[in-house]
């Protein structure tokens, strides 16, 4: 087929097919640019971003029409080229001394198996330095209307970001189907095509995404990514405590009494298990690679007391918890630990039942409110890695911590501010709706109650605001005493807040409230038959004591299900406040009904539905009267319609007259036939007849379930 013969049928069709083309290609830059986006948006370098998407792109479009597939394939050759050379020069000094060409293929692998890209050092220099080159020669590829290398190109940068488990399931969702979109819509632009061949393939597409969709309900869990002699982010304890290196902040919850250690120490304290310091919006990353355990490890800034402690786990532990600061294991294979970049300690391996191993740290006492500078100096780097917020997060957020912390000078009183206003104003319950958007945001200004992840996150968030160094910490509370050791359970799993002092280190806050929490944690015990805590709990000997922490503080997921109305439920009206209006879906579920809608019309269409329904309407409808001449020929219209429908379509050269007695000798019939021809062919009509038209075909159509009266009257 001629170009100039495709171009007629797309005019004729009211198809622009390139332009819907690229419109696809535009969706899946779009899809997996969010993507990067949400990377730079996180860790910083957003405005570069918008550049490095924007930029290539309408770099193609000038250039696609006069640049040879050779060149172009050299240019992006190029930009890939230079971008893996920043990336390169921009990780500190020490780390490029470690690499080697086997460590480059081992966290190549790690990428390529579900290690987040947040969880690189320099992230935002990574996103940058790879999301020109693709942009680009999709982009170029399109213009050049080969769309399918187009795809191929767009696709794998979608690849990349779904391997790295950086991408959702609506942002991959959404990759594919326009990917497809992309591929369908540009053979029909190379070939010609007519719109009813649009509307199949949008029917198709809509088909992909429903399915898709909904196959995606009882899709398992995704595995961690493949870290060779590194230990893996999946555990075999279900506990919130066992998070892996990454949070992400949940809905409702419940709480499991599952014994998960037992602790020998001489006195109660909290046990780290994880610290982070990427704030995502939806949840935390620890960034960093782990290293390993050599033997010793530093001891915090401040003249901390010694506590020694023995651990040893009841069930399957993916963790080792650990008193803030661990600076030495012993009784477990050094080559079994590893380090992370924060400084807490890491199993390679699975703590089997049974398996025990003893833990020496430095606990540093909190520091009183008045103690420290207004301005404290802090080591390189530490200040930028700690007080960073996305780029997204709301002016409102930074208003509020200027409001709650307007009498405190020092970090200290700082901390102390925060963690008594989130006490004292927000409610402490498991029944919460997880909102959409930035948790911090939603928590402190859409919701009146929240669980430990949801004060702990708007704790730091507050602080960071107001340049104090915090991070994000999960573990589990001291548990309970049982002949002279301590007892921890899957409910006393926990996320607080650290708060970096220059002459301590890292100091624990934890903002969460104490009574309701508390009777969350008796209640499941006593519904389970565990047995009353009692007063042991509630006598507090930690080395780091804060407000609200003398007992067992908030328990957390422990790997059960988020059950709607899970124990603990301190009162109604915890979800995100909506007003007295009724709840509006969420934006995911409008978008599916929307496709689902676009689907369904598409479908309509092509089959004719919407056509027959319309003509239907037409021929029940009598419509607005007119002048006699165009009422008879609107009634000899339905007419013929009718005859259509009930015997067969008009013949080419048929006249009307000898179409209508071929198929009914119904006098009325041929009362509009005789109407329509003086009309059309004589000197008109005059009302009565036209009328009289007009009832004729009324009642013919009332007939219309009978078509042997249309024959034999």
């Amino acid at each position: 087929m001629s170009d100039a013969v495709a171009d007629r049928l797309r005019v004729a069709a009211g198809l622009d097919a390139r332009h819907v083309a690229l419109a696809a290609l535009g969706l899946l830059t779009l899809s997996y640019g969010s993507v990067f986006y949400h990377v730079t948006d996180v860790v910083g370098g957003s405005e570069l971003m918008l550049a490095a998407l924007v930029g290539p792109a309408a770099l193609a479009l000038v250039v696609g029409r006069v640049l040879r597939v050779r060149t172009a394939l050299g240019l992006t050759a190029l930009l890939l080229a230079g971008g893996v050379a920043v990336y390169f020069l921009s990780v500190p000094a020490t780390q490029r001394a470690l690499l080697s060409p086997g460590r480059l293929l081992s966290d190549t692998v790690a990428l390529l198996t579900g290690l987040s890209v947040l969880r690189l050092t320099q992230a935002n220099v990574w996103a940058l330095s790879v999301a020109p080159g693709p942009v680009f020669l999709s982009w170029y590829l399109a213009v050049r209307r080969r769309y399918v290398w187009s795809a191929a190109c767009g696709g794998t940068a979608l690849s990349l970001v779904v391997l790295t488990g950086d991408a959702g399931t609506a942002t991959t969702l959404a990759g594919v189907v326009t990917a497809a979109g992309l591929v369908g819509f540009g053979t029909l632009d190379r070939h010609g095509g007519m719109a009813s061949q649009a509307d199949t393939l949008v029917v198709l597409l809509v088909v992909m995404v429903v399915a898709a969709t909904t196959l995606s309900v009882a899709a398992p869990a995704r595995g961690g990514p493949v870290l060779p002699d590194r230990s893996s982010s999946t555990t075999g304890v279900a506990s919130f405590a066992d998070t892996g290196d990454s949070v992400r902040i949940s809905g409702a919850i419940s709480l499991s009494p599952q014994q998960q250690f037992t602790v020998e120490s001489p006195r109660r304290s909290y046990m780290t298990t994880g610290t982070y310091d990427r704030y995502t919006g939806s949840g935390w990353v620890r960034s960093g690679d782990t290293r390993p355990y050599a033997g010793q490890l530093d001891d915090p800034p401040g003249e901390g007391d010694e506590l020694r402690q023995t651990v040893t786990a009841t069930t399957e532990l993916g963790s080792m918890p650990a008193a803030w600061r661990p600076v030495s294991v012993d009784g477990i294979a050094d080559s079994r630990v590893r380090v992370t970049s924060q400084g807490s300690i890491r199993p390679t391996t699975t703590l089997d039942p049974g398996e025990s191993y003893t833990v020496t740290s430095r606990v540093v006492e909190t520091p009183k409110d008045d103690e420290g500078t207004a301005t404290p100096e802090y080591p390189d780097g530490l200040r930028e890695t700690y007080t960073r917020l996305p780029a997204s997060t709301p002016s409102r957020v930074g208003a509020r911590a200027d409001a709650v912390t307007a009498d405190a000078e020092t970090p200290v009183a700082k901390a102390r501010a925060v963690e008594t206003h989130l006490e004292s104003t927000k409610r402490y319950s498991l029944s919460v709706d997880r909102p959409e958007g930035n948790v911090a945001d939603a928590f402190l200004f859409e919701m009146d109650a929240g669980y430990c992840t949801y004060f702990a996150t708007a704790m730091v968030v507050l602080l960071r605001a107001e340049d104090v160094p915090a991070r994000f910490v999960t573990g589990y509370t001291p548990g309970e005493r049982d002949d002279g050791e301590f007892v921890v359970r899957g409910l006393d799993s926990h996320a607080w807040v650290q708060v970096y002092l220059p002459d301590e280190g890292w100091v624990r806050f934890d903002p969460t409230p104490t009574v309701s929490r508390e009777a969350a944690e008796q209640t499941r015990l006593a519904d389970a038959g565990v047995g009353d805590p009692a007063d042991d709990t509630a006598a507090n000997d930690s080395p780091t004591p804060t407000p609200g922490a003398d007992a067992t503080p908030t328990a957390t997921p422990p790997g059960g299900p988020n059950t709607p109305g899970a124990v603990g439920d301190s009162g109604a009206g915890a979800g995100p406040q909506t007003g007295s209006g009724p709840t509006l879906p969420s934006r995911s579920t409008l978008a599916f009904w929307g496709v689902v809608l676009i689907g369904l019309g598409a479908a309509l269409r092509r089959t004719g539905a919407v056509r027959r329904l319309r003509r239907a309407v037409w021929l029940r409808r009598r419509g607005p009267r007119r002048d006699p001449d165009t009422d008879a020929t609107r009634a000899f219209d339905r007419l013929a319609y009718l005859l259509e429908q009930r015997e067969r379509p008009r013949r080419p050269g048929e006249t009307p007259r000898a179409y209508v007695r071929s198929l009914t000798t119904d006098p009325r019939a041929r009362r509009v036939l005789t109407a329509y021809e003086r009309a059309r062919y004589g000197d008109g009509v005059d009302r009565d007849t036209a009328d009289d038209a007009l009832d004729a075909v009324d009642e013919l159509v009332r007939e219309r379930a009978l078509p042997w009266r249309l024959r034999d009257r």
